[in-house]
Formats: C-alpha cells, sequence, structure tokens
C-alpha cells in the first residue's frame, strides 16, 4: 500500500505493470553509462533512489483536470483575435506586433495540446512495462557492441516480476574482442596521399587498436578538415570509404581495413583551390542610392565601404587569408571568430565564389551600433544576503577608428552583506562604484606589425581602467580610487591568460564604528597588527597574472567539463628596489605580499536529469617587509553560499580557535559569530548532486569542508590578562586535516533561464573549533530556537547547532 501510494501504480490499468528499475550486468570494461543511454523505456525518477516518484504524482494532478478540447478552443480564439487584428491594422508595425503575439499564444496553446498541461508538463506518466520495448533495447545492446569490436556478443534479458512491479536486468557478454591488424591506403591521388601520410600520427585509426566505429567516424572527419586545410575546398567525407575484411585472419580475431579515398566523378581529380582574391566588406546592410562604396587595397586586401571608419593597419591583422594562399578552413574560421571578438561588428560572414575560373574570398561584416545605453535594475547577492541595486553603462564602439571601446558605468546598491562584527547588521552596508576603461584590440607595446599580426590569432587586449569605489559598512566607511592596465589574450584550446603589469589602489578608511575600533586595538595590543594595517590609509601597487582552462564547456550537462583558474599577485613589488619614504609623509600604509589562488571545479553528468560537481579551492598570502599585514580585501574567508555553507558568512576559522562564547546562547547557540575570521591560508572543497526535480525546480544535497589559517600563532588574552601564543589558529601539516570544517545539507534551485535562484540549507557537520571529543555536532542540529536550555539563571545546558540558511545566484560552483 505504501508503495502503491508512493509509486502511483493506483493508476495503473488492469493488466498493466509498472517499470521499476532497469539494470546491466556487464564486465568492467564495458562502459554501461553509454548503454543505458540506448534504454527505449525509462523507469520513473525516483528521489535518491528511494521508493518515491513526486512527478508521476504531479503528473496525475494535471491530468485529472486536463481538457485537451478547452485549448484547442483556446488557440482557436486567439487566432480568430489576432487575425481581426491584423485586418485592422493600419501599418507594418502593427500587423509585424500582431503577428509575432499570435504566434507566441499558437506557439503556447500548440504546446498545452499536444504534451498536456503545465503539471503534466513538470510530471511525468507512469513506466508501463513493454516487451516490445524490452526487445529493442536488446537489440540496441547488441548493435552498440558490434560497433565497439564485440562481433559475437550475446545479450539476454531478465524479468523480475512481483506484484505489479518489473525489474528488468540486461545480462550481457560481449565476447572477445576484434582488433585491427592491417591498415592500407587505397588513394590515386599521390597529392592527397603524401598529405595523409605526412598526418598518419594523428590518425583515430592504430594498427593493434581495438575495433571502434565511432572511431572510423572520427578519422572520416579528420581527413575531410586535414585536406580542406590543404586547399581542397570542396573535398566530401562523401569520397572516404572503409572496407573491413574479418576472414584476414580470422582465428586471432584481426580486422584488415582498407581506407580508400575516391576522386570525383565528374571533374576525375581532387583540386587544390587558390585564393584569387579576397574583399572585405565593412559595412553590410547600409545602402546610398547612387553612390557606389570606395575602394581600398591593404596588404593585398580589397576593402569596400561608404565610410572610412576603421583603420585598415589594425582591421587587417584579424585577417589571416591571403591571395595566392591556398583555401584553409582553419585560417577562414580563425579570420570569422577573431572579428567576431573586438566587439566592433554585429555578424561576421566569409563566403567563397568560385564562379567564372575565379575563387574569390568575400568577408560581410555589419558594424555594431556606435553608441549603447544599458540601464540595469535587481537583487545581488552577496553572502548569503539579498541587497537591491541600479545600474546605468555607457559604451562607445571605434572611439579611434581602431575598433577600440570606450566604457563607462556606475552602480549603486545595498549590499546584502553581513556586518564584520555583529549577526544582525543586514542591508546597513551601502555600496557605489563609478568605473571607465578603454580597450585596444591589440597589445599596446613596441612590436612590429609582422608581430602583430601573428599575436591577432590569440584575441589580444588591452584595457585601460581607472575606477572609484564606495562602501559604507556598519563598522566603516571605506573609499578606493584604482588605476590598472592589464593585458589579455586566450588559445584555441580555450585558456586564457591575464597579466597585469600596473594595478594601483589607493584606499582610505573612515567613520570606524566604536566596536569595531574596539576589535581592531584589541588585537593591535596583543600584537596581530596586520589587521590595523589593513584598515589604514593605504596605497596598494601590485603585478598580477592569471590562467584559465575551460575544459569541455564548463557547466554543460551532457558530458564531463573542467574549470580550473590560476592567479599570482604580486604586491609591493617596486619597495623592493627602493624605499617609498614619500608614502609615509603622505601618511600612507604600504605593503609588500605574494598572494596565490588556485579553484578548480568539475561537473559530472550522471544522466540527463543528474550531475554531480565538484570543487576544490585554495589559496595563499603572505606578507613580507617592514611592516606585516595585507589589504584587508586580499585576506582569505570561509564560511558562506558559494564556501562552507554550514557557516555564516566569513565565520568559520582560523583552525580550531574557538570563537568568543555566546551571550546569548537561546539566540545564537555556543558561539559568538559576530566577527569575521580574516586569514592567510584558505583549502575547502565541496561535493553537489544536482538532479532536476520537475519543470524549472531542481534539487541538491551537498557536503562542504575546509578552513582556514594563518602562518603565525595568534596572539590571545589568558585568563589571567597575560597575553600568550596560540597555536591553534596556526597552519600545520600534522593536523590540518583535523581542523576542516565540515557541513552538509539540501537545497532548491529555480532555474529561470536568465538566471538561477539558490536556496541552501546549511549544517554543521564537524566543527573544529569545540572541544576535541565534543566535534561532532550534526546531532546537535536545530532548525528552530532556543539553540540552548538554561537550567539556572546564565546556567545553559544542551547547546544545538543553528541551521545556516543561504541564499544565493546561480550555481555556487
Amino acid at each position: 500500500m505504501i508503495l502503491s501510494g508512493c509509486l502511483g501504480t493506483r493508476h495503473l490499468k488492469d493488466g498493466e505493470k509498472l517499470l521499476y528499475s532497469q539494470a546491466i550486468d556487464a564486465p568492467r570494461h564495458i562502459n554501461e553509462d553509454e548503454m543505458r543511454g540506448l534504454y527505449t523505456q525509462h523507469a520513473n525518477r525516483r528521489i535518491l533512489g528511494l521508493p518515491l516518484a513526486p512527478l508521476v504524482s504531479i503528473y496525475y494532478m494535471g491530468y485529472r483536470k486536463y481538457d485537451q478540447e478547452k485549448f484547442i478552443r483556446k488557440r482557436e480564439a486567439f487566432e480568430k483575435k489576432y487575425d481581426q487584428k491584423i485586418a485592422e491594422a493600419t501599418s507594418q508595425k502593427k500587423i509585424d506586433r500582431y503577428l509575432f503575439r499570435k504566434q507566441k499564444k499558437v506557439t503556447k496553446m500548440n504546446s498545452f495540446i499536444e504534451n498536456g498541461n503545465l503539471f503534466m508538463q513538470w510530471g511525468e506518466p507512469l513506466s508501463i512495462y513493454d516487451s516490445a520495448q524490452v526487445r529493442l533495447t536488446r537489440e540496441r545492446f547488441q548493435s552498440y557492441l558490434f560497433s565497439k569490436g564485440y562481433f559475437k556478443n550475446q545479450v539476454v534479458d531478465r524479468t523480475f516480476d512481483k506484484s505489479r512491479f518489473v525489474r528488468v536486468r540486461y545480462v550481457v557478454t560481449p565476447g572477445k574482442a576484434y582488433f585491427i591488424d592491417s591498415l592500407f591506403y587505397d588513394v590515386e591521388d599521390t597529392a592527397i596521399f603524401r598529405i595523409i601520410n605526412n598526418n598518419v600520427d594523428k590518425s583515430y585509426l592504430k594498427k593493434g587498436a581495438r575495433y571502434d566505429q565511432d572511431n572510423f567516424t572520427k578519422e572520416r572527419e579528420r581527413i575531410d578538415l586535414l585536406l580542406k586545410d590543404h586547399g581542397y575546398f570542396d573535398f566530401s567525407r562523401q569520397y572516404i570509404d572503409y572496407t573491413m575484411d574479418t576472414t584476414f585472419r580470422s582465428p586471432d580475431r584481426r580486422v584488415a581495413v582498407i581506407i580508400s579515398i575516391r576522386d570525383p566523378a565528374k571533374r576525375g581529380y581532387h583540386k587544390k583551390f587558390q585564393i584569387d582574391t579576397v574583399t572585405f566588406t565593412t559595412d553590410v546592410g547600409k545602402t546610398i542610392p547612387g553612390v557606389a562604396r570606395h575602394s581600398r587595397t591593404y596588404r593585398d586586401v580589397h576593402y569596400k565601404y561608404y565610410d572610412d571608419n576603421f583603420k585598415l593597419k589594425i582591421l587587417n591583422q584579424r585577417v589571416f587569408i591571403r591571395p595566392e594562399e591556398l583555401y584553409s578552413r582553419t585560417r577562414t574560421l580563425d579570420t570569422q571568430r577573431q572579428l567576431s571578438n573586438v566587439d566592433a561588428f554585429k555578424f561576421v560572414n566569409i563566403n567563397y565564389d568560385t564562379s567564372d575560373g575565379k575563387f574569390i574570398a568575400n568577408i560581410f561584416a555589419s558594424p555594431a551600433s556606435r553608441y549603447e545605453w544599458t540601464n540595469e535594475a535587481g537583487v545581488n547577492v552577496t553572502q548569503g544576503f539579498p541587497g537591491p541595486f541600479y545600474g546605468i553603462s555607457f559604451k562607445k564602439r571605434n572611439i579611434f577608428k581602431g575598433m577600440e571601446t570606450f566604457d563607462m558605468s556606475g552602480r549603486f546598491g545595498f549590499e546584502g552583506v553581513a556586518s564584520a562584527t555583529e549577526t544582525q547588521n543586514i542591508y546597513k552596508s551601502t555600496a557605489a562604484t563609478l568605473n571607465a576603461s578603454l580597450s585596444f584590440p591589440q597589445f599596446i607595446w613596441f612590436f612590429k606589425e609582422r608581430r602583430r599580426i601573428k599575436f591577432a590569432e590569440y584575441n589580444p587586449k588591452t584595457r585601460l581602467t581607472t575606477g572609484y569605489t564606495f562602501n559604507d559598512r556598519p563598522e566603516y566607511r571605506r573609499t578606493y580610487v584604482s588605476t590598472n592596465a592589464a593585458y589579455t589574450w586566450q588559445t584555441k584550446n580555450r585558456t586564457s591568460y591575464s597579466l597585469t603589469p600596473l594595478s594601483v589602489v589607493v584606499i582610505s578608511t573612515a567613520n570606524l564604528s566604536k566596536e569595531f575600533q574596539k576589535l581592531l586595538k584589541t588585537q593591535d595590543s596583543l600584537g596581530n597588527n596586520a589587521l590595523i594595517n589593513s584598515f589604514r590609509p593605504s596605497f596598494v601597487n601590485s603585478i598580477m597574472f592569471g590562467i584559465t582552462w575551460n575544459l569541455h564547456d564548463y557547466g554543460n550537462n551532457e558530458f564531463t567539463s573542467s574549470f580550473i583558474r590560476m592567479q599570482f599577485e604580486s604586491g609591493g613589488t617596486l619597495w623592493n628596489f627602493f624605499t617609498p619614504n614619500f608614502l609615509t609623509d603622505w601618511g600612507l600604509q604600504h605593503y609588500q605580499y605574494l598572494r596565490l589562488g588556485l579553484d578548480v571545479r568539475r561537473v559530472n553528468p550522471v544522466d540527463k536529469n543528474t550531475v554531480i560537481a565538484y570543487r576544490f579551492n585554495s589559496g595563499v598570502v603572505y606578507s613580507y617587509g617592514d611592516e606585516k599585514g595585507v589589504p584587508y580585501e586580499k585576506f582569505f574567508f570561509a564560511g558562506g553560499s558559494n564556501s562552507i555553507r554550514a557557516w555564516r558568512p566569513r565565520r568559520l576559522g582560523p583552525g580550531s580557535l574557538p570563537p568568543n562564547e555566546s551571550t546569548n546562547p537561546k539566540g545564537d547557540g555556543l558561539f559568538d559569530y559576530s566577527i569575521e575570521k580574516p586569514s592567510e591560508i584558505l583549502l575547502e572543497g565541496s561535493v553537489e548532486l544536482r538532479q532536476k526535480l520537475f519543470g524549472f525546480v531542481n534539487g541538491a544535497v551537498f557536503v562542504d569542508a575546509g578552513n582556514v589559517w594563518n602562518f603565525n600563532p595568534q596572539n590571545v588574552q589568558a585568563e589571567d590578562g597575560s597575553v600568550i601564543k596560540d597555536n591553534s589558529s596556526q597552519f600545520s601539516l600534522k593536523r590540518f586535516y583535523k581542523e576542516f570544517g565540515v557541513g552538509t545539507g539540501f537545497g532548491l534551485r529555480f532555474d529561470f533561464s536568465f538566471l538561477i535562484l539558490r536556496f541552501d540549507v546549511g549544517m554543521k557537520v564537524y566543527d573544529p573549533a569545540r572541544e576535541s571529543g565534543d566535534r561532532f555536532v550534526l546531532n546537535k542540529v536545530r532548525f528552530w530556537k532556543p539553540y540552548a536550555t538554561e537550567v539556572s539563571e546564565g546556567v545553559f545546558v544542551n547547546y544545538k547547532e543553528p541551521v545556516i540558511y543561504n541564499v544565493g545566484i546561480n550555481y555556487p560552483f
């Protein structure tokens, strides 16, 4: 009865049975994930493997109220309504608007007619066991195994029927695989044979490798692209044939492969195409009656335009095809991609004209709007707390006719940042920024033009930026005036680089609250002067270098992808060569430090509805020189909606150093997490299982672990008032792994396509700040107050751990 209610079997008709599960029993070397993708019928999705199928209930909730005729009548009414409006419209603009609205309404109704109402689309009907689908799945498995070289495979389905539930198990016996023994080429064109032979080391077909039909498809594509990069413009994959002979050495399961490349029947040979002319029209879509475009040739490229809006010396750097060169598909795509990367054109198309016995490359580009205004309003989520903001930006393209871009933007908002010394001061933090930047589509350096053309393949950019930032938090008011110059470039394998040789920031801090002043003075009196140095008026100069690897389009839900970002920063490098006495005279603090950060992420799809995501994040900042300390923003923190979600933002650590005990245990629990924990070393990792629930709603369960530490022990005040060194906040190889804070939890993600709204519930599992032997606290988690029991006035027992609620935009990683 319980299973019937949870799995929806009450909706089964007489004679029907529920397909409860399917499994594959195959040797370890067989890819079961690929085989599962061949199922012709799928069991209903269940939550975390439990006998709970809420999507079935959602489907039949809508099914009971579904009336298809109602939606058909609505569609007809919409069509009639908008047809009448279109007939009465007095302008083409109105007609186009009514046509768009009509199409939108009709498409929506067609969706309801074909797929059911909203609840039916969010849910899924019962998966009814069908023996014909089982047979078809078995045949698919056999075809798949055959394509992988297991020519004599066997697949048997076993059905386990209990009550109204059916489990199906496919037992796979692949047999012994066949291997490629010999490779022969049958190529009449000696020029083509020479190209293939010179690149045979990149072939997907290798002697001694197991037969795999996918590799034959990849090899056909490789040869096609290879020849198109050597001038064979009209070569096609249809000219490539394979002949396989399994009787070549039959007892040894060997396959002889003949790769044939046929000549065209009509021409009789494969022609190499050499470019005669390259023509670049820079203002496609613009016409002036009676006026012809101007024409000018620069470095063998013919440019056509009405207005001379581009410096051809700069524009020509992004054109990689030239007359008298053989056609190359790669260089053609590189030209199109790099011209699109400069943000000067709305679109770029390249085609080739083979008429009149000529081979002409035509580049067509339509310039983007010269001016652009953007207004933005919304809610930003920082450290787990939402705050409204408004932003406005202005962009002017091609400002000096060299495809430069000038940007100016301003933003004001109430940042949802937790107070550094309180737990309840939210929405009291305001932030305003004003930035201006100028971007160039090349490296601004003393390079010769030939070198600039070579660099253009890597999408080089130089960006000069200046800005002003104002932050008014409950504890302090902080302003930043910044200037920096950065170079960026990227390679074809999705690797991006960033070098900032000049970054200067002048920081001013004022209006420190009494509580925050007390905190700084207390730390200073204990000899922990790094924190107070971070809040003095200061001058920060640094050099930064970053690398980002985006492997296999990170974040896609079809195949495994990864993202790696590493950034190195050297602050105050110049002060290694001379002493900045002038800064001291101006009353400005200066810093010397080294900072390194590494962020590694990976997403592994389990099936079309489930993915597992991983993250490892680390960082270290080391200050040196006469005055120890780094800017407050350069410290590392742990805790929050994008970190260890079982702790409040920036409140975990350092190490096993316990926070002060709470003066309000009923409302806060054992510890007072009112003070942020800036530290010098960060190690944290997360694992998150994400699963589609229904419609735009996804669920997740996660485990986070990590902490922050310092290089040196922290001075603390003993009970007798003396100052002692506490090693619990210092990083130690012998114990750091014992000081990881561990949290777990669950959450919901609402995917609105344009953004993902995230709600997470974090619960502590292991708290390193507690006494040894009392650090496992999952059994003490509580969702509501009180978090302690008062047995007498001021005496509390039975401390509980508060659950932490996190709000975020997009995924945490």
